[in-house]
């Protein structure tokens, strides 16, 4: 196959694995998932694996607004996701709704073809395997596809008041404290929300990202959880909590 015509094909083999270009424009995330392998097995219970993992598990339970804030591998969005999906699976929430900050991290996103939903979709990836694990790249789309599960970025949550929902705002180290005072005020009636993010590893300028500020005032309500994960509640390689000790 020559390379003109490898290019317009979106689906391509190299070294037994499939790739796909970004030149369809029926391309999703969860097409990804080689021979289905998402769908195979899917993890269905959650377990802490850390007390400060326990401690914002039971937070998320028993408050409407948490607030998890730690290092990279602590594991905050893949909890809030799992427990998003828990809800949305016993009933108690109609929608799960999933928001990042539209931050490039000095990488411009604007050369991806399509709108903007099919730009966001390679930064959104994250939230997407999180959804897959948890309930099945099938599924996961399904409800996608009619609204009950919607990804969107932060700048599309204006005005809009959030009812029977699970919240999730990932990455909220790239909100100004504008932006995170604007989407905290989105919470509606028996939804729950969860605000994850690291203010060590913010991509905005010094000095613009609200989410250190912001948890230090919440912090003194008495009907908000405000969870500091550290070091200790990394669950990637062992690696990964020495170099974020040094860096």
């Amino acid at each position: 196959m020559s390379k003109k015509s490898r290019k317009k094909n979106t689906n391509y083999r190299e070294n037994n694995v499939v790739h796909r270009t970004f030149e369809s424009q029926d391309w999703h995330p969860l097409d990804d998932d080689i021979n289905g392998r998402r769908d195979q097995k899917y993890v269905k219970n959650i377990k802490p694996r850390s007390e400060g993992q326990a401690e914002l598990m039971k937070a998320i339970d028993e408050y409407s607004l948490t607030m998890a804030i730690g290092p990279a591998g602590t594991g905050k969005t893949y909890l809030a996701i799992s427990k998003a999906a828990e809800a949305l699976e016993k009933g108690e929430i109609e929608r799960i709704i999933l928001s990042r900050p539209a931050m490039e991290a000095g990488e411009s996103l604007g050369y991806l073809p399509g709108d903007l939903q099919e730009k966001m979709a390679p930064y959104l990836r994250p939230l997407y395997d999180s959804l897959g694990d948890r309930m099945g790249g099938k599924k996961v789309r399904q409800y996608i596809e009619d609204g009950t599960i919607e990804i969107a970025p932060i700048g599309f949550m204006r005005g809009r008041t959030l009812n029977n929902a699970f919240v999730v705002i990932d990455e909220a180290q790239n909100c100004t404290y504008g932006q995170l005072k604007m989407i905290l005020s989105r919470l509606g009636w028996h939804s729950t929300m969860v605000v994850t993010g690291d203010p060590e590893q913010s991509d905005l300028l010094e000095g613009l990202s609200g989410l250190a500020e912001i948890s230090r005032r919440l912090d003194a309500l008495p009907n908000v959880a405000v969870c500091r994960l550290n070091e200790t509640d990394i669950v990637r390689h062992p690696l990964v909590a020495d170099m974020l000790g040094v860096l």
